[in-house]
């Protein structure tokens, strides 16, 4: 764990160069205002979340699972459980509560109010899977704290999902379209590109679904799951109705302010 910092930078940045590359490389769709404008929105937002979330919450998610271990606090650490059982678990377990999390924040008024910062993006690309607001970052790592703590979530579990978390967002958002032979069969298990850019849909009940960041299994056992959009792929017309053109969620300061305002 000594070079939890050094795994989670190289993983970050090498999908998202892999990413970004692919994307210039073969976009599947153009963006309706210049990429340079809502790049420096997006990775501006994820720059201001990153210090505000370090200054509010200071402990990282594997310094307290390390604490927890150490003092016999949470759920696995009471269990006299294979250690690879406890992954598994935790892995699974942690990935439901970041469905329903995202389920929650669609569904609740006042934290739609925060997460519509994601979604008023007018095009998606894997700068959007990084864009959200400082708030709504400091709830959900209180939200994984409070389970990490009461599950007593091993360490390296903690490693392995956040790394996961962050790499499958990069990768579900890109604006990539992978051939058929390859989607397809992908789509069987994991979140693809196709399928969460219906849940950038403007359209309500497209938006409501296919909340998964990794698997499709919760999505399906849970009813939320949507194969096709209402338009192809191509055409889906992406952000949120009340906010119809472009460069009007363009700003960070607008994204900043956003959920303080009434529209």
């Amino acid at each position: 764990m000594t070079n939890e910092v050094w795994w989670r930078l190289g993983c970050f940045f090498s999908i998202l160069v892999i990413m970004m590359l692919l994307e210039w490389r073969q976009p599947a769709r153009q963006s309706p205002i210049k990429s340079s404008t809502r790049w420096f929105a997006n990775f501006g937002l994820v720059f201001a979340s990153s210090i505000i979330a370090r200054l509010v919450v200071p402990l990282g998610l594997t310094a307290v699972a390390l604490y927890n271990h150490e003092h016999s606090i949470g759920l696995f650490n009471q269990l006299a459980i294979p250690s690879i059982v406890t992954i598994v678990l935790s892995l699974v377990l942690l990935d439901i509560l970041i469905y329903w999390q995202h389920r929650l924040f669609h569904k609740v008024p006042l934290l739609w109010r925060l997460h519509r910062v994601h979604h008023a993006d007018a095009h998606v690309d894997t700068s959007t899977g990084l864009r959200f607001h400082p708030i709504e970052i400091v709830l959900s790592i209180l939200i994984k704290l409070i389970a990490v703590t009461a599950l007593g979530v091993p360490a390296i579990a903690v490693l392995i999902f956040e790394i996961a978390l962050n790499a499958l967002a990069l990768f579900n958002h890109a604006n990539i379209r992978l051939p058929n032979a390859i989607e397809k069969p992908l789509r069987l298990i994991l979140m693809t590109q196709i399928l969460h850019r219906i849940h950038h849909s403007k359209v309500v009940s497209e938006t409501n679904s296919n909340y998964g960041f990794s698997v499709i299994w919760w999505d399906k056992l849970f009813g939320s799951y949507k194969s096709e959009a209402k338009k192809v792929d191509a055409e889906i017309d992406i952000g949120l109705v009340e906010y119809p053109t472009a460069k009007q969620n363009a700003s960070l300061w607008g994204l900043l302010i956003m959920p303080f305002k009434n529209k």
